[in-house]
C-alpha cells in the first residue's frame, strides 16, 4: 500500500513538472502561512468561547456558590492536529477540564476527526465525481498542502453511509402519481465460506464477486419535479424481488391507490406484481426499449444499392445501417406526436411503409404497443419525461461511471452509499424547480 509520504512526493513531482511557477509558489506559501495563523487563533478562541458558553462562566471567574466542581474546573490544554481549508494546524490548543473530557462533545471539533467538516465534505464531493481514493489523496494535497490518509478517506465514506441509511428509512411525505422503475446491475463481493492465508500467515475470508441489481423507483410529480424515491440491492428482477421492493416502499408510506402510472422496460417480474401491489396503476412500456426490441428481427430484404438523394452506390453494410436508422427514427417519431390520435396515424403510416419489407420486425414492434401510449393520459409537459425510462437511465449512466472504476464493491453498504452520493448530486444538478423554491 502506498504511504502518505510517497503520495506527497509524487504529487510534488507531477505538479512541479506540469504547472507550478516557483515565484508564484513562494507567494502562495506565504499567503497560506499568514492565513493559517489567523485560522489557528480563531479556532482556539472559538473553542474557548464554546467551553465558556457550556460552563456558564469565563476563565478565572469565581463562583458565588463556592469552589467549582472538577467537571467545571479548567485544567490547561491538549494539542490536536487539524486539517483546515487553509492547511494543517499541527498543534491546536484544545481546552480541557479536570474531569469529564472523555464524555463531552465539541460542536467545533468532532471526536477522532482530524479534518474540519468542510474539508471532509469537499473530499466526499470529489469522491462522488469519480475520483478513486488514490486520486482523492492527490487532489486534497494540491488543495490543502496535506495528504489525507486512506483511513481518513474511508471514514468520510462511512459518514456518508450513515446518512444513506437514514434516508432509506425516512418515511415518505407524499406519494407521487408516476413512478419510473428499473434496475442497474453491479458486481458485489460476498464471502464464499472458504479462507486463505496471506503473506503474514493471517487467515482471510475468501470473497468473490457476484452480479446483483439495484432496483430503483424514480418519482415524477405533475409539476415536472423528479427524484429517486427508493432503491435496494436484489439478486435479480424476478416477481419475488419486485414484491419485496414494493413492500419496503409501502412500509415507508407509499399509498398504492395514489400511483397512476408505472413506467418500465417491460420486465415480466415487475409486470406480474402490479395487480397485487399497485392495482390502480397502468403500465407505460418504455418507448425506447420498444423501438430497440425490433432491431434483432430485421431481415434486410430488398436493400437499395444506390443512395436515393445522391445516386451514389451503397455497400450492403451501409444499406443495412440506413434502413435500421430510418426505421428506428420513424418509430420514435410516432411517440413524439403531441396527441394520441396523431400517434395512431403515425403508427399506421409506419406499418404501411415497412411491413412489406420487414414483416417480422414490424410485428414485434406492434405487439402490445398499446402499453406504449399510456403517457398520453397525462399532461403534455410530462410526455418527454414519462414515455420512456430515459430519465432513470441517465442517472444509471452516471452511477456506472463510478461503479466501473471501482470494479467490485466490497459489500452492499458500500455499493448503496456510492449510489446514494451520485443520486444526491444528480438531483441537485437537474431539479431546478426545487432550487428555485428554496433559493
Amino acid at each position: 500500500m502506498t504511504t502518505v509520504a510517497e503520495v506527497q512526493v509524487q504529487v510534488k513531482r507531477i505538479w512541479r513538472s506540469s504547472f507550478q511557477n516557483e515565484l508564484d509558489n513562494a507567494l502562495e506559501a506565504r499567503l497560506r502561512k499568514d492565513a493559517l495563523v489567523g485560522v489557528h487563533a480563531t479556532l482556539e478562541m472559538a473553542l474557548q468561547e464554546e467551553l465558556a458558553a457550556e460552563l456558564g462562566f469565563d476563565r478565572y471567574v469565581r463562583l458565588p456558590t463556592g469552589p467549582k466542581p472538577p467537571r467545571q474546573h479548567r485544567s490547561g490544554f491538549f494539542q490536536r492536529q487539524v486539517l483546515t481549508a487553509y492547511g494543517r494546524i499541527p498543534d491546536l490548543a484544545v481546552p480541557k477540564l479536570r474531569q469529564g473530557n472523555a464524555q463531552r462533545q465539541w460542536h467545533i471539533l468532532v471526536r477522532y476527526q482530524r479534518a474540519q467538516q468542510r474539508v471532509l465534505d469537499q473530499a466526499l464531493y470529489l469522491f462522488t465525481l469519480g475520483l478513486s481514493l488514490r486520486d482523492l489523496q492527490e487532489a486534497l494535497y494540491v488543495l490543502f498542502d496535506h495528504v489525507l490518509s486512506r483511513e481518513a478517506v474511508n471514514r468520510v465514506t462511512l459518514a456518508a453511509q450513515t446518512r444513506m441509511n437514514a434516508w432509506r428509512q425516512e418515511p415518505l411525505r407524499e406519494t407521487p402519481p408516476i413512478l419510473i422503475v428499473d434496475g442497474v446491475w453491479v458486481k458485489i463481493l460476498y464471502p464464499t465460506g472458504a479462507t486463505w492465508a496471506d503473506r503474514s500467515g493471517h487467515h482471510r475470508q475468501e470473497r468473490r464477486g457476484q452480479e446483483r441489481v439495484i432496483l430503483t423507483a424514480l418519482a415524477v410529480w405533475p409539476d415536472g419535479r423528479h427524484s429517486v424515491l427508493h432503491y435496494e440491492v436484489a439478486e435479480g428482477e424476478a416477481y419475488e424481488t419486485w414484491s419485496a421492493f414494493w413492500q419496503h416502499l409501502m412500509a415507508r408510506g407509499l399509498e398504492a391507490s395514489a400511483v397512476q402510472l408505472v413506467v418500465s422496460d417491460g420486465s415480466n417480474g415487475l409486470l406480474d406484481t402490479l395487480p397485487t401491489f399497485l392495482p390502480h396503476a397502468k403500465l407505460q412500456r418504455c418507448t425506447v426499449h420498444k423501438v430497440r426490441g425490433f432491431e434483432r428481427y430485421l431481415s434486410y430484404q430488398d436493400l437499395p444499392t444506390v443512395e436515393a438523394s445522391s445516386g451514389q452506390p451503397l455497400t450492403p453494410e451501409a444499406a443495412r445501417q440506413q434502413r435500421r436508422h430510418s426505421m428506428k427514427s420513424e418509430a420514435l417519431d410516432i411517440f413524439a406526436a403531441p396527441t394520441r390520435s396523431e400517434a395512431d396515424e403515425g403508427l399506421a403510416a409506419f406499418v404501411a411503409k415497412w411491413e412489406p419489407l420487414e414483416p417480422r420486425a414490424v410485428h414485434n414492434f406492434t405487439w402490445g404497443i398499446k402499453r406504449c401510449f399510456e403517457f398520453y393520459e397525462h399532461a403534455p409537459a410530462l410526455h418527454p419525461l414519462i414515455r420512456s425510462t430515459n430519465l432513470l437511465e441517465r442517472f444509471f449512466r452516471e452511477f456506472r461511471t463510478k461503479a466501473d472504476e471501482i470494479g467490485a464493491f466490497p459489500n452492499d453498504d458500500s455499493c448503496l452509499t456510492v449510489f446514494h452520493l451520485v443520486m444526491v448530486r444528480e438531483h441537485a444538478k437537474h431539479n431546478r424547480i426545487d432550487f428555485a423554491k428554496t433559493g
